[in-house]
Formats: structure tokens, C-alpha cells, sequence
């Protein structure tokens, strides 16, 4: 498999995605419309399994306690038996109610998923542990929304962006195929995530050119004239038993530096923008305002708390695991206090297609959310696939599989590749792929490698591991790139690799040649990296900070990817091997064969 050799790894779409595992869920009953809504404990989670975001920032601020209520802004947020939430406040309600149902960050998995996030095995679907999948995500919101309207109870359903990147669909057909499926389930409305536009603008305008529903994100400013122009709305407004609800979109402003952009889109401050917005729609007589956003759990926290008028948050971005069903989730919903005082609950509903979000909203006369009931949904084997979204899926998936099928290497053990480990310490797969990196380049003057953890997009399961599921652990064509740092570079770095464990930022550093100590207690930027140590001849040394040093990383991150300006900056006689990535992860696997992962204290913590 070389540069050279023909395989399809160079279609590989460039850039960052997301990716994390869930604890190891079981099948559950089959059920009707709703899934699976008693609150369960899960068996433990596999190596160290949270949501950083969660635990780290969530509890900062005000949420539902364990305790099952929270009172705040006048509201009472309560847990029922049933494990859904329900919120209640002192306010008068106009007794129309609005059900949104709402998924996030999908990432390419149009086939149905295993616990890790990834392909789902013959052995998996055997034992009906293989969860969502747009198949049954269809079967879901379709049994949703038919009990809804035989009800006569008004609804939307909403996407939170980040439709594209993570598996071989995208690679392969380049968001097209996400498009067709959501078209085919009925949305009413999405927001762009930033890997939307990892392609290219040029590619991204392809894609929702054949979008059957409209495109909100008023933070982005597309020059006239360009590819984009015409295809993404300011906002929206969907009326339902003739009641006009808002709808705002907004996109991390991040996207300039996680994706490719251009230089002719550039992203509006999304709280600055949506303070306008929200007057421009009361200036229309809307006062029923949602707010569809692809910023992250803990700045939808935030915009809650600074912009006033919202009335609820439908967010993405952070794949924070909400549920009042499982214990090790964050509680469906965050409810955060406007300026004026009202109460914003804000809802996430994870990643992959896991999950589906429902909450019912009772709106006030001035639009605040007087009461709101509900919960995430798991998509697991009570759901039956949608025949005809499987009919759509059958012919995209030919030529995936013939490439998902060829055998790279067995595994010993499993590899954890989790977000929530290679985000904040030392982790297998980020030793395992740093291994590899520096063995590629082992007979050049090279000692140190440097990768992201947040480029690390999947975990691999024992026995035999393929090339789809190599390409699904790095799908984005990133390249080996090599150059040269002093001591001083590298630690500032490392500096700037963990200051953002606390967001689960994507920039952490995996290493391999180098160890160092790190140390959470100390404030960001004030020096929480110490002890570095480089592997020599003669064994660890300490790092010479005016010394030069071998090092070996990926393009992104030597072209000021993930916030690495020093690399760019700093780097010398800096060399693009073309060389892709996941190739230099099989190699390394097969050569090593039956492989197994190891943490060996690169990183102490």
C-alpha cells in the first residue's frame, strides 16, 4: 500500500470530524415510537469513557442535579419515572405547544453503527447491538411524527449541522449521499457544521444543491457572485396551526481554522449575530425564536445566558451525550438564565446517529418556554430499518465495500481511540498512530512525533482489523509531514496541545519519542507541561530547550492546523512526505501483527 499503489486512500476528505464511544450498551426490548425511555445503568465504561464537556464545564453552571429538580429563573426542572424531563414555570402558557425532534452531528454514518462509533459487524447486527443509521433514524422520526399528527400536535424536525465527514459515503460521494437521506426522511431545517466544508466551498455548494430543505446559518458571509451565494439562509420562519416559530442558525466561527472554508466565506461572532437576529424577527412579529446551532454545548450555554428573546437552544457540535435514561449522561435538558430573566432550556442529542432528540415546548405570550418535556431517544434494535432508505443505501454501497473489505492486520486487543481518552491524556490509538509515524520516517534524523487526538476518529475492536476500518480511524488524507523545532517550539506546543482539555478541544497531543508530565490543576497557559524528556541513544534525557529536534507530525497540524502556529511559524526545512497517514497505520499494524496497543507513561498525569 504506498503512495503510489492505486488504493482509494487518497480520496480521503481532509481536516477535523468528530468522534467518542458510549458505553457499552445491550439490546433493549423493541418499542413503539418512542425507544427505550427507562432510566437504566450501563456496564462500566471502557477505558475511561466520559464527556469531558460534561463533567468539566457542565456542573460549573447550572443543571439538573441528581437530586431529579432544579429551580432556576423561576422554573422547576424536574425528572419523572419515566426518565424524561419536564420543565413547568409560573407564566401563563397560550396553550400552543411545538414538538421539535432533533439529531446533530451524524458524521457520514448513513449505515447503522457499532458501540465504538463505527463499521457495524455481522457478529454486532447478530446480536442486535448495532444502533442508528439513517435507515432507522427514518423509522424513529417517521413513527414520531405519525403519532404526532394523530394528535393534531404541531411539529418540526431539525438538524444541527455536521452531516458530513467520518465514513467512506463521504469520502466516497462527498455529503451526496447524506443529502439524499435526509431529503428522503423529511427535515425541516439545518445548520451547516464546520465539516461541511471540508471539502471546499466549491464541493459544499454541490452537496446542498440537492438539499429538499432549507439551510440556516446567518453567521456566514459568502461573497457575492461565489459558489455559496443563494444557498444559506439568514432564517427562517415555519408556521404551524398558525403560530410562526424563528428559527436562527449559527456555525462555530472556528470553521476558518477546523475546515476549508475559502477565502470567500468568513463567519459572523454567533452571539453577535444573533442578538441582531433575534431583533430582526421580533421586528417581523416572531417572538418564538429557536436557535439551531453548531457551537458547542458550553457556548450554547453562553448565548443563552447573553443573548436575550431565545426561547430554546437546539445545539450540536460538542456531541454531548444528554439523557435522563443513562446514568453517565449529562440531563436532558440545560437550562440556562436569559438577561431578562426566562428560563432556556437548550438541548444536544450526541453524535452519529445514536441518538434522536424529542422535546415537547409550551410557549408563553411573550414566546419564553413556559413547560417543556423531554429526552434523547436510542436508536437501537427496536427500531426496524426503513426499507426504502435501505433501497436508497443499497447502491452507494458497492464500491465502499469492496474497499472496507480488504484485510490490513489482526489485533491482539481491542484499541481505544475514544474522544474522551485521546482528547485529555495518553491514549492507545494516539500511541499506536504517533508509533507508527515515527517508524515511517525511522531511518531519517527524526526522534519525535506529534499527532492530535482530535484527529483520531474511532476505536478498532480485536481480530482482524480492515482497510475501512483504518480509513475510519483517519478518514481526512492528512499526510506525514516533517520538519524541524527547537526545544522551546515543542514545548509551547505541548503548552498549547493541553490547554484545552477542558473543552475537549481536538488539539491535544499524541506523542511518541518524547514524555512529559502534565499537570490539570495548573490554569491554561500558565505553564502545565514539565518534565520533558526525549527518547536518546542512551535512554530518556532531558529536552534542550535551545536545542533542534527531528519532528514528524501530519500537514494539518505543520500548516497551523488545530491552533499549531508555531509549527508554521517556528518550523524549518519543513518537507510534505505525501505519504497518507492511513497508509502509515496499516503498514505499522501488519508489520506488527497480531498487534497490540500499549500505555507505557508518555504522559503522566
Amino acid at each position: 500500500m504506498s503512495a503510489g499503489s492505486g488504493q482509494p486512500l487518497a480520496r480521503c476528505a481532509e481536516s477535523l470530524e468528530k468522534q467518542t464511544t458510549l458505553p457499552h450498551d445491550t439490546c433493549h426490548p423493541p418499542v413503539t415510537g418512542a425507544g427505550n425511555t427507562n432510566r437504566r445503568k450501563l456496564p462500566p465504561l471502557s477505558h475511561g469513557e466520559t464527556d469531558i464537556m460534561t463533567r468539566r464545564d457542565l456542573h460549573k453552571t447550572t443543571a439538573l442535579s441528581r437530586r431529579g429538580f432544579l429551580t432556576l429563573a423561576g422554573a422547576t426542572l424536574a425528572v419523572t419515572g419515566a426518565g424524561k424531563f419536564t420543565m413547568t414555570t409560573a407564566q401563563a402558557g397560550t396553550g400552543f405547544k411545538l414538538t421539535v425532534l432533533h439529531i446533530n452531528d451524524m458524521h457520514s454514518r448513513v449505515d447503522e453503527i457499532s458501540r465504538f462509533n463505527s463499521n457495524c459487524s455481522p457478529s454486532d447486527a447478530e446480536e442486535g447491538s448495532c444502533y442508528g443509521g439513517a435507515a432507522r433514524l427514518a423509522t424513529a422520526i417517521r413513527s414520531r411524527r405519525d403519532a404526532l399528527d394523530g394528535a393534531d400536535m404541531p411539529h418540526i424536525t431539525l438538524d444541527a449541522g455536521d452531516q458530513s465527514q467520518g465514513t467512506l459515503y463521504y469520502t466516497t460521494y462527498g455529503g451526496q449521499a447524506e443529502v439524499q437521506m435526509m431529503n428522503a426522511i423529511g427535515f425541516d431545517a439545518m445548520t451547516l457544521g464546520n465539516h461541511e466544508f471540508n471539502r471546499g466551498p466549491e464541493s459544499l455548494a454541490e452537496m446542498l444543491a440537492l438539499a429538499e430543505f432549507p439551510i440556516v446559518s446567518g453567521n456566514i458571509q459568502v461573497a457575492e457572485g461565489t459558489p455559496l451565494d443563494g444557498l444559506i439562509g439568514d432564517h427562517l420562519i415555519i408556521e404551524r396551526n398558525g403560530e410562526q416559530i424563528g428559527i436562527l442558525g449559527v456555525t462555530t466561527p472556528d470553521t476558518v481554522f477546523l475546515s476549508s472554508p475559502g477565502d470567500d466565506v468568513s463567519f459572523q461572532d454567533d452571539i453577535e449575530h444573533l442578538q441582531e437576529g433575534v431583533a430582526r424577527l421580533k421586528a417581523e412579529g416572531v417572538d418564538k425564536i429557536l436557535v439551531l446551532s453548531h457551537v458547542g454545548y458550553v457556548r450554547d450555554r453562553q448565548i443563552a445566558a447573553e443573548v436575550d428573546g431565545i426561547s430554546a437552544i437546539i445545539g450540536g457540535h460538542s456531541h454531548t451525550l444528554m439523557s435522563n435514561s443513562i446514568d453517565e449522561a449529562t440531563e436532558y435538558a440545560g437550562l440556562v438564565e436569559s438577561p431578562s430573566g426566562r428560563a432556556v432550556p437548550i438541548m444536544q442529542a450526541f453524535a452519529f446517529s445514536r441518538f434522536m432528540g424529542e422535546v415537547e415546548l409550551e410557549f408563553g405570550e411573550d414566546g419564553a418556554v413556559v413547560a417543556a418535556s423531554g429526552d434523547t431517544i436510542l436508536l437501537d434494535a427496536g427500531f426496524a430499518p426503513a426499507e426504502d432508505i435501505e433501497a436508497l443505501i443499497e447502491p452507494l454501497r458497492g464500491p465502499i465495500e469492496d474497499m472496507t473489505r480488504q484485510p490490513v492486520a489482526e489485533l491482539a486487543a481491542a484499541i481505544d481511540g475514544s474522544r474522551e481518552t485521546c482528547r485529555a491524556q495518553e491514549c492507545e490509538m494516539g500511541n499506536t498512530v504517533a508509533d507508527a509515524m515515527l517508524s515511517e520516517v525511522a531511518e531519517q534524523d527524526i526522534r519525535i512525533a506529534l499527532a492530535n487526538g482530535g484527529g483520531l476518529r474511532a476505536s478498532m475492536g480485536a481480530g482482524t482489523v480492515t482497510l475501512g476500518d483504518v480509513l475510519t480511524v483517519l478518514p481526512f488524507q492528512n499526510t506525514l509531514y516533517t520538519l524541524e523545532v527547537t526545544g522551546a517550539t515543542l514545548v509551547s506546543a505541548l503548552e498549547h496541545g493541553v490547554n484545552g482539555v477542558e473543552e475537549g478541544a481536538g488539539r491535544f497531543p499524541q506523542v511518541a519519542g518524547i514524555r512529559f508530565r502534565l499537570d490539570l490543576t495548573v490554569d491554561p497557559d500558565a505553564g502545565r507541561v514539565s518534565q520533558v524528556e526525549v527518547m536518546g541513544a542512551d535512554g530518556w534525557e532531558p529536552l534542550d530547550m535551545g536545542a533542534s529536534y527531528g519532528l514528524v507530525t501530519n500537514n494539518f497540524m505543520a500548516g497551523g492546523g488545530d491552533g499549531y502556529a508555531m509549527l508554521r511559524e517556528e518550523g524549518m526545512n519543513g518537507y510534505d512526505t505525501a505519504i497518507d497517514l492511513a497508509e502509515v497505520l496499516a503498514r505499522h499494524l501488519a508489520a506488527n501483527e497480531p498487534f497490540a496497543p500499549q500505555i507505557d507513561g508518555r504522559i503522566l498525569q
